[in-house]
């Protein structure tokens, strides 16, 4: 275990992370897995997996939940226990509730995360909207954009319902305003369509229970610059003490053993097998593992 008194090093990686296309029926959740192993412990359950798969070298989570490798998949999940974690975002209720942050609230990097206000609700109500939704992931995917789109926020008030009383204090000039702030890359804005953000600050809060901080080994992943991971730490240093986040790099996951065990971990709970319920539950919250459910209905 790769633990001291006051910190903890954990390697991570993604599984179902598809850029600002969130609503993809094909991909509801996203799954960000965790491991507190060292490299030679991580690199000897990379070796045990490959003979399981009979590979040398390109392997994945699918593979390893073909029946036939069942044996393999529950001495992995028995190996893990006590190491690992998954973090699940449901996508659809995660755009949905980033309409109320970002449009009815100064947001915050807590947006997203356990230390942000709770909008379930909200999220409830508007996550079967899809074309408002779809409006508003059009309206603020702003990669490029120097000029408003008024055509977008048109679109965007044309969709939106009527009868979800938390969006009647959205107005168009606030919708303008925020929006100029992301066209013009406002730093204190977190990204609105970037759900690894808030996945890495929860990920970072399980770890760091007890007083401890968290080195962060991540698989490369454009969607956390350093800004982002930078503004995040300060978030986080702000609410918890002490400061939850030691430190942060990015690796090519060839090249890190424990990454490529945490691949194959958020790929198997993300893909959220009834038949592996049981095996997974130590892995996630429960609210995790109902909403990784619940987005396959």
């Amino acid at each position: 275990m790769t633990a001291q008194a006051s910190w903890i090093e954990v390697a991570c990686d993604e599984s179902g992370f598809s850029g600002t296309n969130l609503l993809d029926a094909a991909s509801p959740v996203i799954t960000h897995a965790s491991v507190d192993l060292d490299v030679a412990a991580a690199a000897d359950v990379i070796a045990v997996l490959r003979t399981s798969l009979r590979r040398s070298s390109e392997y994945k989570s699918n593979q390893l939940l073909r029946p036939e490798q069942r044996p393999a998949l529950e001495w992995l999940l028995t190996t893990l226990r006590g190491r690992a974690h998954v973090h699940v975002i449901d996508k659809t209720a995660y755009v949905a509730a980033r309409v109320f942050e970002l449009f009815t609230e100064e947001p915050t990097y807590g947006a997203g995360t356990s230390l942000g206000p709770d909008h379930a609700e909200v999220a409830a109500a508007l996550r079967h909207r899809t074309g408002f939704l779809a409006a508003f992931v059009d309206l603020t995917r702003t990669k490029r954009v120097r000029l408003m789109d008024h055509a977008a926020v048109d679109r965007f008030f044309a969709t939106m319902p009527a009868d979800v009383p938390a969006l009647r204090a959205l107005t168009r000039a606030r919708v303008e305003t925020v929006m100029q702030r992301l066209i013009d890359d406002d730093p204190e804005l977190p990204p609105p369509l970037e759900p690894l953000v808030p996945a890495l600050a929860e990920t970072v809060l399980y770890w760091s229970s007890g007083g401890r901080s968290v080195a962060v080994v991540h698989d490369e992943q454009s969607a956390l610059t350093p800004g982002r991971v930078d503004r995040l730490g300060q978030f986080l240093a702000g609410q918890v003490d002490p400061p939850p986040l030691r430190s942060f790099v990015q690796v090519d996951s060839r090249e890190d053993p424990r990454v490529q065990v945490a691949d194959f971990l958020a790929g198997i709970v993300r893909r959220g097998r009834p038949d592996l319920e049981e095996l997974l539950e130590p892995y996630t919250s429960a609210a995790s593992w109902a909403a990784t459910k619940s987005s396959q209905v």
